[in-house]
Parts: structure tokens; sequence; C-alpha cells
């Protein structure tokens, strides 16, 4: 298949004419956000804030003329828009994509999302596990992997997306490498390891390329890996988070029906705030928190056994207690952990009688009860803040 080119779509998107303004969106300055790899585009148009859904006739008809190019596999275009908040209002952004390759989708801080609530984003996944930080750092990715393959090797079938766009790891971290197929041109296949079904942004561009992204860009992309893969039939879809609480966060909890959150920290002082400040947000939009998991808990020494707090010790259960929330286990800092991790078979399935192995098994189990089987569904959380 013939490779398309930045060029070849700006060509595309010339003879696409803004009726507003009589001329093309390209020489009018609205084209933004290019990005083109591997017959995947997205691109941004930036219009007046007043013209509103007015302007979406305009995204289609450029989605529709990238989409005709020989070579292009998918086409995410969105509107943007740029004005200064009134004063004391809280800050609110709507923005579309869709056509032939997509959806529209808004948010606003302070009203409720747009489209249907009730209609589930990935069809055919019985629930959608989050697995999140308040910051970097923790071993978020580490734990995301090792309980997806602990949910696995409790009988489940599952998937684990990469939600972090800037900065994803689970290619390396679950030993796979190449770029997923789209036999149909639409869907793309999600890779696969260990009988997990694996998605991430690190397969679709180089291990060193940097995402500069913007907020919108990031969300048409997070939006793209959930709805346009095939996911299959699945018990559980787990989602590594990005660390923060920003657009990534706000997405998914705003557009996917999450089963729950689970937050990961470090035991000491500064990662427990950050964490709290995770768990806040997904109370503040509806998700259930599933627990806290304290993370590089204890250091043993591999030659003599001796024990050290390297980061603390049993703040993250203390946290738990007092936000009313139950603590899921402590997972320590251990050699094995990391060198099975970077290496791409992360401790579950390298060393599955190992303890700490074992420690990954219980956890996932408690989430799996927690979250009831997976039979119950949930309708996406309205976003308030007060």
């Amino acid at each position: 298949m013939a490779q398309i080119s930045e060029a070849q779509v700006m060509q595309a998107l010339k003879t696409v004419i803004d009726p507003d303004r009589g001329g093309d969106i390209v020489s009018l300055g609205m084209l933004s956000g290019l990005v083109v790899r591997d017959g995947h585009v997205a691109f941004s148009i930036e219009v007046d804030p007043k013209r509103g859904a007015q302007a979406e006739p305009l995204r289609h008809a450029a989605e529709k003329a990238v989409d005709a190019l020989p070579g292009v596999l998918s086409v995410t275009a969105v509107l943007t828009a740029h004005r200064a908040a009134p004063q004391g209002a809280a800050q609110s952004h709507t923005h579309s994509h869709g056509g032939q390759h997509g959806h529209s989708h808004g948010h606003s801080h302070g009203g409720a999302p747009q489209g249907d609530p009730q209609k589930p984003l990935v069809p055919g996944v019985k629930a959608i596990v989050a697995v999140a930080s308040g910051k970097g750092g923790v071993g978020k990715s580490t734990t995301s992997a090792n309980l997806a393959l602990a949910l696995a090797a409790n009988g489940l079938k599952v998937g684990l997306l990469d939600a972090d766009i800037y900065g994803p790891s689970m290619p390396r971290m679950m030993g796979i490498a190449g770029r997923p197929n789209s036999p149909d041109g639409k869907r793309l296949e999600p890779m696969e390891n260990f009988g997990i079904k694996v998605m991430s942004m690190g397969f679709l561009v180089a291990e060193d390329t940097p995402m500069i992204w913007r907020g919108p860009m990031v969300m048409s992309a997070l939006q793209q890996m959930l709805r346009d893969v095939n996911w299959g039939t699945l018990d559980v879809l787990v989602v590594d988070m990005p660390p923060g609480t920003g657009d990534a966060q706000l997405t998914m909890a705003q557009q996917v029906p999450l089963a729950g959150a689970v937050i990961v920290s470090t035991p000491q002082d500064i990662a427990l705030l950050d964490a709290r400040k995770g768990l806040n947000m997904f109370r503040r939009v509806d998700v259930p928190v599933l627990g806290i998991i304290e993370n590089m808990s204890y250091f043993c020494c591999p030659n003599c056994g001796h024990r050290t707090d390297i980061f603390s010790h049993g703040g993250a259960r203390k946290e738990a207690d007092d936000l009313g929330m139950e603590f899921l286990g402590e997972i320590p800092l251990h050699l094995s952990i990391r060198e099975t991790s970077d290496q791409g078979h992360p401790i579950v399935v390298s060393q599955p009688d190992s303890e700490h192995a074992q420690v990954y098994r219980r956890i996932a189990m408690r989430l799996w009860e927690k979250i009831g089987g997976g039979t119950g569904g949930r309708a996406a959380p309205r976003i308030v803040v007060q």
C-alpha cells in the first residue's frame, strides 16, 4: 500500500472551501496539528467559537477529502475554537470528530457530556478498569501490566490499553514489536502477547519520537484506540492511565463507562498527596475507586534479607483507611520486578510461582470480585465542578 504524505493531505485539504470565509481551509490558516503516520491522519480545524456546530459540515468535508486519498486508513478531524473564558466562570470547551471514521464528543466543566451516555464506547468489553496515579514514577505501568497478566492467569479474557500518549511503555513491557494490522482499512487489530490484547501509541510511532500534541489531539487518539480497535470479547480491559488529572483522564472518565479505578502510590507523603488528587478526581466524576495499591512498599536485600523502608512504609494503607477506601495490597521494590518488566517478560508470566507474582494474582482476584465479575455496567458519568 502506498504511503500517504503530508503534502498529499495538504493538497487534498486545499479543495475544502469554508463557505463563511470564501477560501480553502489551508490558505485561510485554519489547519493545525496535522499528523500523518502509517496511513492514519489527524488534524484540527480552527473555527470561530460563535459558529459552533454550524461548522460540522466543514469538518465532514475535510475528512471526506482526505479519506479519498489512496493509502489512508483512518481520518480524525477535530474542530477547535480559542476564546478567553469569562471572568468568574469555569472554562469549557467542546470539540467534535467523526465522519466516516469518527464520532462526536464534548465535555464541559459544569455540564453533562454530549452524546448518548448509555452507549458503551467499547462493545464486547464487560468491564473497563483504569489504573491511575497522581504523579509519575510510582510504577503504575508495571502495576498495570502485571495486573492485566494476573487477571488473565486467573482465567479471564483481558485487554490492555496504554493510554499514556506522551510516554507509552507497554510495547517494551509486554515484549511486543511491530505495528498493528488493519485488514478492512478501518479498524486496527490489537497486538497480542501472553494471551493479552494490547494497544499503544508506541506501536504507531518510533520509540524515540516525541508526541507534541494539543489536548484535543490526545483525546482523539485515545478514543480511536478504544473505538477503532477490534478488541473483540473481553472480560476486562485494563487501562494504563497517564499520570495526573488532565485531558486524558477526563476523556476516559467522561466517555467510557468505567467499572472503577485503581490508585497506585508509593508510601511517601508527597506521592500520597498526589494520589489523593487522583482519587478525588475519580470521585468527583462518579467513578468508583476500587482501592489503593502501595508500590515500592519496602526493600529486602537479596543478599542478607535485611528490610529497608526506602520510601517509608504503610502510608498508602493509612491513606486508604482515612479515605474509606480498600487497601488492595503492597508490592515491594524488588530487582526481579524491575528486570522482568524491562525485558518484556513481567514477573507474573516469567516467575508465576514467585511471592511477588502471587501478590498481583491476589489483587487481581479481589478487583474482579469488586467489579461484580464484570456483570454490572455503568453509564458514563456526568462531570460537575462546584
